[in-house]
């Protein structure tokens, strides 16, 4: 399947909209879910950090992914973005087809 799935996450709700409309606009991915208020606890530089966070979930395809991450890890405020790629093995024909069309 050409569709992937990337997930990233944002300090806030208007840095992944921010973030997301550069993405969008420069056809990187077909679109960017927001999912405000998340709490992400993880180990950081020996630390651990208990933060609430923004997720993003960007659909496009296997092949822009890594333009995608590339330009996301520029854009992002975090010193280490997460940028995670997962296959789609399957879904709505008409909604993958539109997100291959958008991405291209």
């Amino acid at each position: 399947m050409p569709v992937v799935v990337v997930l990233s996450t944002f300090p806030n709700e208007a840095k992944a909209a921010e973030i997301g409309t550069v993405l969008v606009d420069e056809r990187l991915c077909a679109c960017m879910n927001i999912v405000p208020q998340i709490r992400s606890i993880y180990r950081y530089k020996d630390a651990r950090c208990d933060e609430p966070e923004t997720l993003a979930i960007m659909k496009t395809t296997r092949e822009r992914a890594e333009q995608l991450i590339a330009r996301l890890v520029a854009l992002h405020p975090y010193e280490v973005p997460e940028a995670v790629v997962l296959p789609v093995d399957g879904g709505h024909a008409a909604y993958l087809d539109w997100v291959l069309t958008c991405s291209r």
